[in-house]
């Protein structure tokens, strides 16, 4: 069982503009609304390689239940908290001339500690000694920055594989317990070092040093320029694949869930890196935070080109 946990979730909601202006009136070609959430995204798209599930986390309001009803649709089993309030809505601003994409997110429904104990029994409900748990995505302002680190010890104590995927203070505690499998982009890379990086190779030097904390991979994300995927005896390139970007909302979580799918099934590191690959184009090719289907992972899936790198 992939068990993720969705703190703060949201409803996504993508509108299409043609060469937008500021102070102006723009019109809006197209709307979609889909539930998100990184670990809900996760959940989504394991479901749809055929994974066994579950989304857990807290929604509240109406757009709680927009999302609960959404994955039931959608076949993705879900098993919420629900708390007072109403769980936010992120708008993002596709562009179709600029080719920009501009995410302007609301902040989540403050957690209670009597929510967080209910999420916590949810996860240890449903969390298997084969199975692993992905926490992922931001918190509510409410919440410590240590609640992943937190958990992340107590599911390792069970001898249970944890995926993190965060970012500043949450990424860095959250290292401190050792999950098994981190997926950073450069930029929050950056962050955590507190330098700008020159060179791929510097990125991947540095990334390196995170090894000590007890991590076993390395996913870190070089947007349009490729991936890197990191173990404490190799490191691989995976060359990004050229495609037309309709939307970047849920690359990295299509990576995680397939990288978390690939783990679950036991598959070796170098079908895992293709499987993520395609995975993250998939999704990019497609509009919203649609995760990429069976058939257009498998597609790509043969497209992927990677290199074992003398690093």
């Amino acid at each position: 069982m992939i068990v993720t946990v969705t703190l703060n979730p949201a409803l996504d909601k993508t509108i299409q503009i043609d060469n937008f202006r500021i102070s102006e009136v723009n019109r809006v070609i197209s709307v979609r609304e889909d539930a998100g959430g990184k670990g809900i995204n996760v959940s989504n798209l394991v479901n749809s390689l055929g994974g066994d599930t579950i989304a857990t986390g807290a929604v509240a309001g109406p757009v709680g239940d927009f999302i609960e009803k959404q994955l039931t649709k959608l076949g993705t089993p879900h098993d919420f908290v629900h708390t007072e309030g109403n769980t936010r809505t992120n708008t993002k601003v596709v562009d179709i001339t600029l080719k920009t994409y501009t995410d302007i997110n609301e902040p989540g429904v403050p957690l209670s500690e009597e929510v967080l104990n209910q999420i916590e029994e949810k996860i240890f409900k449903y969390a298997t000694e084969d199975g692993i748990v992905v926490f992922s995505g931001s918190i509510p302002k409410n919440v410590g920055k240590d609640i992943y680190g937190r958990w992340i010890e107590k599911v390792k104590a069970k001898g249970i594989k944890t995926i993190l995927d965060a970012d500043g203070e949450l990424l860095q505690k959250g290292l401190e317990a050792g999950p098994y499998l981190i997926k950073p982009n450069v930029h929050e890379l950056e962050m955590l070092y507190d330098k700008k990086f020159e060179t791929m190779e510097e990125a991947i030097l540095f990334a390196k040093g995170l090894l000590k904390y007890g991590i076993e991979i390395i996913a870190l994300s070089m947007g349009g320029d490729g991936c890197a995927f990191i173990t404490k005896d190799k490191t691989y390139f995976a060359k990004a694949i050229p495609v037309e970007v309709k939307s970047t909302v849920g690359a990295g979580d299509s990576m995680v869930a397939a990288l978390a799918y690939a783990i679950q099934k036991n598959t070796p590191l170098e079908e895992a890196i293709k499987l993520a690959v395609a995975a993250a184009t998939a999704s990019i090719t497609n509009e919203g935070t649609q995760m990429g289907t069976k058939e257009q992972i498998e597609f790509w899936r043969d497209k992927v080109e990677f290199e074992l790198l003398a690093l």
